[in-house]
């Protein structure tokens, strides 16, 4: 089968655009692709966009998988949150295209990012995890604790609220909201202008400005992991 991830390198920068024909669904395969593609990227040395299919950015988790329990289960929602560690420490800025719907894992995905713009249109944001009747696990709490405006935390992570694009922008989950069509225009603009930054100094700026978090995401994501094999140990498939 072929990869669910395209890996393009421009003159500025990388391009990973996630399509598995659907809605993003982040399975561990699509996990492994995305992985091994910012490892391929890592190496490059200049900024990365990371963007979704038309309309959607991603849905989040293979709810089958993650519902079923076991090993399978366990192992993707901790490649899921390792890759938002990933992003979130990556050496080069990481610009989000979200291109549509981001829910649940994509939500978190997106705040990932170092510059996400948002496609306006009739798209929902939501973290939706109590929606479905599931712990909202430590480690997107952590990191949308980092990123969200006060007073939108409670309303993403315990009402698991919809929100609109320009919505997003107020609580901190997008930057900057532009047409479907000028996404592509507008991410072109934002990758020169961050192409001209001296990269040793962004990276080493990153790591000292987010230093407590990637410590606390570190901590979180094996503290997830425990639980999560204990609620549905392996004899659960």
């Amino acid at each position: 089968m072929g990869s669910l991830v395209d890996y393009r390198r421009d003159t500025s920068n990388v391009r990973i655009t996630m399509d598995d024909g659907k809605v993003n669904v982040l399975s561990t395969r699509m996990l492994a692709d995305l992985h091994d593609a910012f490892e391929r990227a890592s190496a490059e040395g200049v900024p990365v966009v990371l963007s979704g299919r038309d309309r959607v950015f991603s849905a989040g988790f293979d709810l089958n998988v993650l519902r079923g329990g076991g090993p399978q289960a366990a192992q993707m929602l901790n490649s899921g949150f390792r890759l938002a560690e990933r992003i979130l420490s990556f050496p080069t800025p990481v610009v989000i295209a979200c291109t549509g719907h981001a829910i649940a894992m994509g939500f978190f995905l997106l705040l990932s990012g170092d510059y996400r713009i948002g496609a306006a249109g009739p798209f929902k944001l939501t973290a939706n995890e109590v929606a479905l009747g599931l712990v909202m696990p430590r480690t997107p709490v952590a990191l949308c604790q980092y990123r969200l405006v006060p007073g939108y935390f409670d309303r993403a992570i315990l009402l698991a609220e919809l929100f609109s694009p320009e919505v997003a922008v107020a609580g901190g989950i997008l930057d900057r909201v532009v047409e479907a069509a000028e996404v592509e225009e507008a991410v072109k603009g934002l990758v020169a202008t961050l192409a001209a930054l001296d990269m040793p100094a962004h990276r080493a700026s990153k790591l000292r400005a987010r230093g407590a978090l990637l410590a606390t995401l570190r901590e979180t994501i094996v503290a997830d992991d425990a639980d999560y094999r204990a609620t549905f140990p392996a004899s659960s498939t």
